[in-house]
C-alpha cells in the first residue's frame, strides 16, 4: 500500500445534474478539467457535497467511473464511502471495484449515535477491510456524533492505513490535541473552508474543500502560501473569501457552491430533494 500524502487543496466535487434531474455527465467531465487546470492537488468524489445520498448504487459507480476516467491518473482520488452499518459498509468496501483510488473517506456512523468505542469498532472494521488508506471524516453538525481527540489518535496510532482525518467540528481544542498527539505520519486537514487558514496556522497540512469547485486557482494559492508559512501574504485571500463562504453555506451545502457555478456558467443550479436550489447575488 503506497503512502499518498493529502496535503493541499482536496475538492469535494458536486454532482451536477440536468434541469429533468439526471446526471449531466458532460458538466461533471467539465468541472474535472476546471479542478486540474486550477492546480487542485487531488479530488474527493462522493463526498457530502456530491449530494450521495440521493444517489442510487448505479450512479455511485457511474460517477465514480466518469471521474476515474476524467482524471487519467493526474491527480490523485479519495471516494466518499461511509454508513452506520457497519457490516453494509465493510461489504460495500470489499465489493467497490476502488482501482484508481488513493483513498478512502469515510464518515463517522451517522443517526444511530454510537458511543466512542463503538467509532472505535466501527473504524477498526473498516481500516481491516480497506485495501486503500482511510482518511476518517468528522462532522458532528451533520452525523450528530463527534469523533474525540482520543479516539482519533486511539485509531491513528494502532492502524497504520488510517492516514488522515477530516476534521470538521469547527472543535479548535479537539483539533489541536489531535495535531499535537499524533503520529508523524498522520494528516489533519481542514473539513470547512473558512477554518483552513487558522487551522494550518496550527498544523493542519490542507483542506478538503467546497468553495475549491469553483475557485481551485485562488484557494489553492491560498492554501500553498500557508503550507509554505507565507501567511502574511495568504491573508488578503483569506479575507477576500469571508463574505462569499457566508453566502455559500446559507442555504446548505451544495446549494451555495451550485449556485455560485450555475453562475460562471459551469452547470445547471439544479439539486435532488431535500436539498433546493438557491441563489447568489
Amino acid at each position: 500500500m503506497g503512502h499518498i500524502s493529502l496535503r493541499g487543496l482536496g475538492v469535494a466535487i458536486v454532482t451536477p445534474f440536468l434541469p429533468n434531474k439526471e446526471i449531466d455527465y458532460e458538466a461533471l467531465c467539465n468541472l474535472v478539467e476546471h479542478i486540474i487546470n486550477g492546480k487542485a492537488d487531488y479530488i474527493v468524489v462522493l463526498g457530502t457535497t456530491g449530494e450521495t445520498p440521493t444517489l442510487s448504487p448505479e450512479e455511485r459507480k457511474q460517477v465514480r467511473d466518469t471521474v476515474r476516467n476524467a482524471v487519467a491518473g493526474r491527480v490523485p482520488l479519495v471516494l466518499g464511502i461511509g454508513g452506520n452499518c457497519t457490516w453494509s459498509l465493510v461489504n460495500e468496501i470489499k465489493e467497490t471495484d476502488l482501482t484508481g483510488f488513493s483513498a478512502i473517506l469515510s464518515v463517522t456512523p451517522f443517526y444511530n449515535k454510537p458511543s466512542q468505542e463503538g467509532l472505535y469498532q466501527h473504524f477498526a472494521a473498516v481500516a481491516n477491510a480497506s485495501p486503500v488508506p482511510v482518511v476518517l471524516y468528522n462532522v458532528p453538525g451533520r452525523t450528530g456524533t463527534n469523533i474525540s481527540a482520543a479516539t482519533t489518535l486511539r485509531l491513528a496510532n494502532e492502524f497504520d492505513n488510517i492516514i488522515a482525518i477530516k476534521e470538521a467540528s469547527g472543535n479548535f481544542k479537539q483539533i489541536e490535541e489531535i495535531i499535537n498527539g499524533k503520529p508523524e505520519r498522520f494528516q489533519v486537514i481542514s473539513g470547512d473552508d473558512a477554518l483552513t487558514y487558522p487551522l494550518i496556522t496550527l498544523g493542519a497540512e490542507g483542506v478538503i474543500s467546497v468553495v475549491g469547485n469553483a475557485y481551485p486557482q485562488e484557494f489553492g494559492d491560498m492554501v500553498r502560501l500557508c503550507l509554505n508559512g507565507n501567511f502574511k501574504e495568504a491573508l488578503p485571500i483569506h479575507y477576500s473569501f469571508t463574505k462569499l463562504y457566508d453566502e455559500l453555506f446559507v442555504d446548505g451545502n451544495p446549494a451555495g457552491v451550485k449556485a455560485l457555478l450555475h453562475k460562471m456558467g459551469m452547470i445547471h443550479n439544479e439539486l435532488r430533494l431535500p436539498l433546493v436550489a438557491t441563489t447568489i447575488e
